[in-house]
Parts: structure tokens; sequence; C-alpha cells
């Protein structure tokens, strides 16, 4: 991979910095620096680069960690362990070793603060440049912190734990929903085995075929699956409830359904009537909370809130951004929001529920729990028997469990559990 030159490189990389600090220092996740505005002032190109490279940096973080171990005898401050960090992966990635060392030594050079640390940077990476890139692929596929890690191995176990791991440091390739009828044989594809399409470069997204004519939209294969499992009919009135960003709502409404999408954030909500827009579909919106919502619906799809550890292949920044201990009150208000949603069912009606989780707790438990607690509730088994789906995924009480590891043939999935309920009549 050629260097794009020194001077260009800078603010990206400079950016890069920035947002490994707010991850690693702050605990912030990337969706809310980039939210707040953190890359607005590049042009797109750069915001693209600066992105990809701390996203890389954080997927690779263990293994960076580890080469520059040997070269550091203490830890320079987070900024200049970042910049040293981001060159580590640019060099072990192929980058040119004069633009990626002379890059990092001007970013610290020019930091008030760590302005002397700039000789440290030089040292180091030139020894990185030496030997890095022939050690790179002899370490381990970077672990999962203990405090998720733990809880998935219990879960899981070892081996398929590891495999997860192996998935989140591939990274992910980028899934698209077609609209039915639409053309979309340009965008050269691969059909997966439920029906999504995916590319493994697709390039800036914006720029692909059939993008400005809302052919299709952005939306992991596992992801699709939740509304293909509710299977809604046309002239239905259907409930999307936490909707943004609107993938599983343009879904629905393409099948025929009267959809009424429903999130507590203004501004995701505000994408959702851009996608729908997009690709010239339209729903009733809604801004408001889920727990107060009222209404009657024949089905309902509830993707409720939750620890999003099913993400990690394409959000790496969330194992280090988070430690777990928001999960108990995810895991509450996933259950008050079950409950809830269940009112708004008419009866013989039928509710996907759905987390983007890999913990059972945040799926099996919560619908073993919502079956004792419902006498009118019952799971629908039938419901998962959809082209692509391996019988194997389907659990003990009768969900859908996907998992990064799974579909290691073509390129993994996010991690995902589906469960189809029914209520009597």
């Amino acid at each position: 991979m050629a260097d794009a030159g020194t001077e260009a490189g800078i603010p990206a990389r400079r950016s890069a910095i920035y947002l490994l600090d707010q991850v690693l220092g702050e605990g912030r996740l990337l969706s809310e620096c980039l939210g707040a505005g953190a890359l607005d002032h590049l042009p797109g190109d750069d915001r693209a680069r600066a992105q990809r490279l701390a996203s890389e940096t954080l997927r690779g973080l263990e293994r960076a960690d580890r080469l520059l171990h040997k070269h550091l005898r203490k830890h320079p401050p987070l900024t200049v362990r970042n910049a040293l960090r981001l060159g580590t992966i640019e060099l072990c990635q192929g980058e040119a070793a004069h633009g990626v060392v002379n890059a990092m030594v001007g970013i610290v050079g020019a930091h008030k603060r760590n302005a002397k640390l700039k000789g440290l940077v030089n040292a180091v990476l030139r020894k990185i440049a030496a030997d890095g890139p022939d050690a790179w692929g002899a370490l381990r596929p970077p672990r999962l912190p203990k405090w998720l890690r733990q809880p998935l191995a219990q879960a899981w176990g070892a081996a398929p734990v590891a495999a997860m791991e192996l998935a989140h440091f591939a990274g992910a390739p980028l899934d698209i929903t077609p609209k039915p009828g639409a053309g979309v044989d340009a965008l050269g594809a691969q059909e997966l085995p439920t029906g999504s399409l995916r590319l493994a470069t697709p390039g800036q997204v914006s720029a692909l075929p059939g993008y400005d004519a809302g052919d299709w939209w952005v939306q992991d294969a596992a992801a699709a699956l939740p509304a293909m499992v509710l299977a809604p009919k046309a002239g239905e009135r259907v409930l999307d409830l936490c909707a943004a960003p609107g993938g599983k709502t343009m879904q629905l409404v393409a099948a025929g359904a009267d959809v009424v999408a429903l999130d507590i954030s203004a501004g995701r909500m505000r994408r959702v009537e851009e996608n729908l827009e997009r690709t010239g579909m339209s729903a009733e919106i809604v801004v408001g909370d889920a727990l107060t919502h009222q209404g009657g619906y024949d089905a309902i799809l509830l993707d409720a809130p939750c620890s999003a550890t099913g993400t990690i292949r394409r959000h790496p920044d969330l194992p280090h951004a988070k430690d777990g201990s928001e999960f108990g009150a995810l895991i509450a208000l996933q259950a008050q929001m079950l409950a809830h949603a269940w009112t708004l069912l008419k009866p013989g009606g039928r509710m996907v529920f759905c987390t983007c989780s890999l913990l059972p707790d945040e799926g099996e438990v919560q619908i073993d729990q919502a079956l004792g607690a419902n006498p009118d509730m019952s799971v629908d088994r039938d419901a998962l028997a959809l082209k692509g789906v391996d019988p194997g995924w389907i659990t003990s009480e009768g969900g859908l469990r996907l998992r990064p590891d799974y579909w290691p043939e073509w390129g993994g999935m996010d991690g995902f559990y589906i469960a189809c309920l029914r209520k009597a009549t």
C-alpha cells in the first residue's frame, strides 16, 4: 500500500490519533465522536481515512502494543502512545516507512506538551519498520478484554470465542439489502445464503451504483433477518420499535406493511427519514418513548437497546470504550420494553424481539423469562425456517442465535438474537 504523501496524510492521521485519545482515554465511542463533529473539519477523503485508521488501530491494538512493548521502557503519554500505535499498524500493513515515520514525528513534534518526545517516536517507529511487519503475522488475533471475554466463554466455550475474535480482527465487509425489483447487478456483489448482498471492498458507499437511486441500503446480513422472521404482510399495521437508522423499517415498508417507526432520538429519526426519502418509501415517523407508546398492532418488531457486543467486527471501539457496567440496566430496560410492547400487540398478532448482542442475558434468557410471565405468549419456531438459516442456530427456547464466527467462508456476520412470539387469540 503506497503512502499518499506525508503532508497530505497528516490531517487524517492527526484526527485518527484524536479519535484514539477519545476512545482509549475518555471512554467515548467513535459514533459519539463523529456525531459530535470530530471530523467535520476534514474533506470527505480525509474523514474516511481518519475513521479507517482509528478503527484499524483499535482492531489491532493488542498486536501493536506487543510490538511496541520491547522498544519502550515505560508508557509515554496517551497521545504519543496512540501515535506510536497508529504508526505501528500502518507500517505492519505495508505503508511506506519514511511517510509514516515522518508524519508521526511531525504530529508529535507539533504538540506543545509532547514535542520533546518526537525523537522517541522517530527511534521506535524506525525499529518497528525494520522488524514489525515480519513479527506481525506471528502474533495471535487480538483478544477481547476480560470483562467481556469471560462471560462469552462461559456462554459459548473457549474455542467459539477464539473464532469470534478472529472474525472481529478480520473486520466486516459491506452488506446491503436491495429494494424489491431494483437492479443491482452493477454492484458486482456476492449473494449470501439468506439473500443479502456483500461487497468485500466497497469504497465510498454513496458513490456505489444505485445508491442515489435508492435501490438498496446498508444492512448487515444478520440485521436483515429479524424483519424476514416477522414476515410482514401487505396492509398489516406494523410497529418498528427503536427503528433508527431504518434498515428494518425499509424492509417492512417494502413488504407492503403500514409501518409506524418509533425511536426516542430525534436526530436518529432524521436518518430514518433521509433513508426513506432516498429509497422512495414512506412510513409514519414517531419520536417517542417505547415504554409509553400506545396503539394496537398486527405485528411488532422490537430491536431493543443492548450491549451491541454482536457488532464488534464493525465497531472495534466498543470493547475499549465500555466496561460492561451498563449491562444490568440494559437488560432491565429490554424486559420492560418487551413487556410493554406485548400490550400493544393485537390478539393473534406476532412480535419479533431481537438484540445485536452475544450475551444470553440479552436474548435467550429474556425470552425464557417472558414466556414464564405471559401465559398468552408462545414461540413460533416455524418463523425461523428461512432460506440460508442453519437449523443448528435455533436455540432450545426457540430463538435464533447468530454469531460472528458463523459463515467463516463468507466473511462472518454480526452477532444477533432473534425470537418470534405469537399472542393467543
